[in-house]
């Protein structure tokens, strides 16, 4: 792992920066170096893999943790740091570069390098909601069920997927081979609970389930489509602090990545549990 300082103000930032980010805009890279450098005291790193960038984030030190790479890189650190109980303690600032970058830009992170950069320097700190499921996983932008498709990022992140094996089966266990030939397929058929009351039950086939966790005030935002026939069925909306699907084997996006199939997962939402640094 390539490691480069510089100084410049007594503000003091780890920049670790991911290496899809590098093999997919390297020019972009070399801007935000560049801004970042310009207005704060920072460390650069470079980590080849999984384990690298968590040995970076681990040392990090008194330094402002800023990760240069796209959704999954900051899901990366969100997750490492959640499991490692230091989110609270630990305030992130993310520059979006790379092939995957809905999460980031949901939550208000500027789309271009130099605002992105920009930000990380005169920004503030927001606390955010994150969901938090019963194997730890956490949901930072948005829990879609039934998975879609996302054919275009799996063959975008294929180069870093063969190196980061080992980090992917860490976070999502693995499942053996036959349950892909005897996953459900048609429309899902899912009992959906809000705080214990039941939204939606077996009986309805469904066409989407998506939950979103607040901006900090301890709800998350659920919303049912029933599968219409005919005249189109109006969704079903709730708010609460934990919701748990259970049905017959179904997958879901949770941010970056996709999980499953399992019958039963349940998600709290834990308030205020991330310091993203965001434009003032």
């Amino acid at each position: 792992m390539a490691e480069v300082a510089t100084s410049a103000t007594s503000d003091q930032l780890l920049v670790v920066i991911d290496p899809v980010a590098r093999q997919t805009d390297g020019e972009s890279v070399r801007i935000v170096k560049d801004v970042l450098s310009a207005g704060a005291v920072t460390k650069v790193c470079l980590p080849d893999g999984p384990e690298e960038f968590a040995r970076a984030l681990a040392r990090r030190g008194s330094r402002r943790p800023v990760v240069v790479g796209d959704d999954r890189a900051l899901m990366r650190a969100v997750v490492l740091l959640h499991r490692q109980r230091e989110l609270a303690g630990c305030v992130l600032s993310v520059v979006p570069v790379g092939p995957v970058l809905g999460v980031a830009h949901a939550l208000g992170v500027p789309t271009g390098a130099v605002a992105a950069a920009r930000a990380v320097l005169d920004g503030t700190e927001r606390r955010l909601d994150m969901l938090v499921d019963d194997s730890d996983g956490v949901v930072l932008g948005a829990l879609r069920i039934p998975a879609p498709a996302a054919r275009e990022e799996v063959e975008a992140a294929r180069p870093w997927l063969r190196t980061c094996q080992s980090l992917v089966r860490t976070l999502v266990p693995a499942r053996p081979a036959r349950e892909t030939a005897t996953a459900v397929t048609g429309p899902p058929r899912l009992r959906v609970e809000v705080d214990g009351v039941t939204l939606v039950d077996l009986d309805q086939p469904l066409e989407a389930v998506s939950v979103t966790p607040g901006s900090g005030g301890g709800l998350a935002s659920v919303e049912v489509r029933p599968l219409s026939v005919g005249a189109e069925a109006s969704p079903l909306l709730a708010t609460g602090r934990t919701v748990t699907v259970t049905g017959a084997d179904f997958r879901y996006r949770a941010d970056a990545g996709v999980a499953g199939p399992v019958r039963r997962r349940t998600w709290t939402v834990r308030e205020r549990a991330v310091g993203l640094v965001l434009p003032s």
